[in-house]
């Protein structure tokens, strides 16, 4: 197996890091534009190979694709973060241009992979993705879920004090301040969170997740990467392996949930073929309104990209 991570920046190098220290892949390519940054890198990671005692080989490229050739996974981290003074607009022009490349030339070497979409802002960089692959949608597909799921399940493990372990969890719609977290699909050992905790207190926790990516950033100075690097190796894992993990992905709806043409973070069955099948949960009326609302905000988005016609 091959996976290719097109950015040696902090996020891909650490998804590349994990790839490689849980033998997730054979052969594993860290690609970047900048010269010798991603060679230096995944050396580096190649280097604590007797150490943490693994064999999955990590080699750098400097922006030639050749060296991505057949492989089964892509995961794009590839694009800037949003600087003082810079417009969403600006941002998604920026990126779609970036991710628009990067997108030709995986397909141009690898026509049969997996592709997964990490860029910012997510869930338009990730219809970008699709746009440009030309390819089924089963095969194109945002990490957000994995990611906001890992921190809502990491405070209410703090919260709770019990294992993170223990705590399952499903959220929905777009990355961001708009995504819905769902309580009433919240288990800590089988058990339904809201029997463990007060409202009020889940309620936070659950605010805390909507801006856990801010709070990383002002802490920082700088977005996150050890969370967002191995949410995105774990769903290379599940394709690698055939695991058939129920993820929440960003994914493309062609009538799921009632919305079509939108890609959104719903659960999945992720195995061999991508996206192998979107679950959709008997949401109520609250929980539908919530992601109603998040999947207007995510069109809104989407549609600033359609009007610049970047991807033709």
């Amino acid at each position: 197996m091959k996976v290719t991570v097109v950015g040696a920046g902090n996020v891909g190098a650490t998804c590349a890091d994990v790839l490689a220290k849980r033998e997730i892949a054979n052969e594993i390519v860290l690609l970047d534009i900048k010269d010798g940054f991603a060679e230096g890198k995944a050396l580096d990671i190649w280097e604590t190979s007797p150490i943490n005692m693994y064999d999955s080989r990590t080699t750098g490229s400097t922006n030639d694709y050749s060296k991505t050739k057949d492989s089964d996974v892509v995961v794009i981290t590839s694009g800037i973060p949003r600087k003082p003074g810079m417009s969403r607009d600006d941002l998604i022009a920026t990126n779609a241009g970036i991710v628009k490349s990067v997108t030709e030339n995986v397909v141009k070497h690898s026509p049969d992979a997996k592709i997964i979409c990490v860029s910012n802002p997510l869930d338009v960089m990730t219809y970008c993705t699709y746009l440009t692959a030309k390819i089924d949608s089963s095969r194109v597909f945002g990490m957000a879920g994995v990611l906001d799921t890992a921190r809502y399940r990491s405070f209410l493990a703090m919260e709770l004090d019990v294992s993170p372990k223990d705590i399952q969890a499903v959220l929905m719609g777009g990355h961001g301040d708009t995504m819905v977290p769902l309580p009433r699909y919240t288990t800590v050992g089988g058990i339904p969170v809201t029997e463990l905790i007060a409202e009020d207190k889940l309620n936070d926790i659950i605010e805390r997740t909507k801006f856990g990516g801010g709070e990383i950033v002002k802490l920082l100075g700088t977005s996150a990467w050890y969370a967002p690097g191995a949410a995105a190796a774990q769903m290379v894992e599940a394709i690698v392996r055939d695991q058939k993990r129920i993820f929440p992905v960003c994914a493309w709806l062609q009538g799921e949930y009632n919305m079509k043409d939108i890609y959104l973070g719903v659960p999945v069955v992720l195995g061999k073929n991508g996206i192998e099948k979107i679950l959709e949960l008997d949401l109520n009326p609250e929980e539908k309104a919530m992601l109603e609302e998040s999947a207007s905000a995510v069109k809104n988005v989407m549609k600033v990209l359609d009007d610049m016609d970047v991807v033709s």
